[in-house]
């Protein structure tokens, strides 16, 4: 096994800053969301589209996606673990992440689980800040 070892205050920050990521994300706070990601930043949860490119993008992204379930009333929460860091040569970091997508209806007592994901970021952690460079999500059910 090859790990490259990250400083233990490194990897806190990133589980507190995925943390407020998902929970805007979870709450439709979609421009708060994308100000989690560098201005260029890209982001692409569905492997057949193409990456948006920028914060404006992203929310564009986030609110389209969204409206299939307007008249659909759930809540999701998106679950990351095994949290998995590697130094890169730019000084940014890549995070690779397990991610599970729990989705709540009204009414319903048990809560559906899917996707099962990986998440694939580049992360800037310059200063106290970490920010998302890239985004790229890959579903376990599709192979």
């Amino acid at each position: 096994m090859n790990d490259t070892a990250v400083e233990t205050g490194l990897y806190a920050r990133v589980q507190h800053f995925y943390a407020h990521q998902m929970q805007a994300l979870d709450a439709g706070r979609f421009e708060e969301y994308a100000l989690t990601f560098t201005e260029s930043g890209t982001f692409q949860h569905s492997p057949s589209a193409e990456p948006a490119r920028g914060r404006a993008a992203i929310v564009a992204e986030l609110v389209r996606f969204h409206e299939r379930f307007a008249d659909d009333p759930v809540q999701r929460r998106h679950w990351f673990n095994h949290i998995a860091l590697t130094p890169l040569h730019d000084g940014a970091v890549r995070s690779t992440v397990y991610a599970l997508v729990v989705t709540v209806r009204p009414g319903r007592r048990e809560p559906e689980i899917a996707p099962s994901c990986v998440v694939h970021d580049v992360l800037e952690t310059g200063g106290d800040a970490v920010l998302t460079r890239s985004r790229s999500i890959t579903h376990d059910q599709l192979g």
